[in-house]
């Protein structure tokens, strides 16, 4: 099991200062209603927990490879009185095997232009997926890393190695069974597509 290139977990502050209401923002993306959410790559849950508040009592899977950083989220869950997310040590690209249930929303936050095989990963959350359910990928819009800065620091994945909306939707068109839903302008520097399981 490899991890996703340069898709390493920020800490919270810097997280909440790109993303000062998570919730908020998965609201946005479509992730309002009491219906079963997977997030890959979860990482410490700055994601996975609101969700979990969104959608309670319907279970949130956090899935990552990370063990520490499960145990992190697993920790800040049980102060805050969430009981509804499940951690899962496991690979992405396995996700309809490792998954109890399929589920309504897949998550994939600031890590697609990291994937290496991305028919694989596609097939599993299409796999993972009820009828109907929607694979919702945030990622750092195709600017010089130089350009996307957080308190004076260069952040987000080399410029090399990201993706635009377009190339991202294409890519997910071509990989997987799914069709466009929206586009969500998500700034400073994000961007989100919500794709429909066909």
């Amino acid at each position: 099991m490899d991890l996703f290139r340069n898709t390493s977990q920020p800490d919270w502050d810097w997280w909440g200062k790109l993303w000062p209401t998570p919730g908020a923002t998965l609201r946005r993306l479509g992730i309002d209603r009491e219906a079963p959410v997977a997030e890959v790559g979860s990482g410490d849950g700055y994601f996975a927990l609101p969700a979990a508040r969104i959608v309670a009592p319907a279970p949130v899977y956090a899935v990552d490879l990370e063990p520490d950083l499960l145990a992190a989220l697993e920790d800040v869950a049980s102060m805050q009185g969430i009981e509804n997310v499940h951690t899962i040590r496991g690979d992405a690209r396995d996700l309809d095997k490792i998954l109890p249930e399929p589920v309504e929303t897949v998550l994939l936050a600031n890590a697609f232009h990291g994937v290496d095989d991305r028919e694989r990963l596609l097939e599993a959350v299409a796999n993972s997926l009820r009828p109907g359910g929607s694979f919702v990928v945030v990622n750092w819009v195709d600017r010089p890393r130089e350009e996307t800065t957080l308190a004076g620091e260069p952040r987000g994945p080399p410029t090399e190695l990201r993706v635009g909306p377009d190339e991202t939707r294409e890519a997910v068109l071509e990989g997987g069974d799914f069709a466009v839903d929206r586009t969500v302008e998500l700034p400073p520097y994000h961007y989100g597509l919500v794709f429909d399981r066909e």
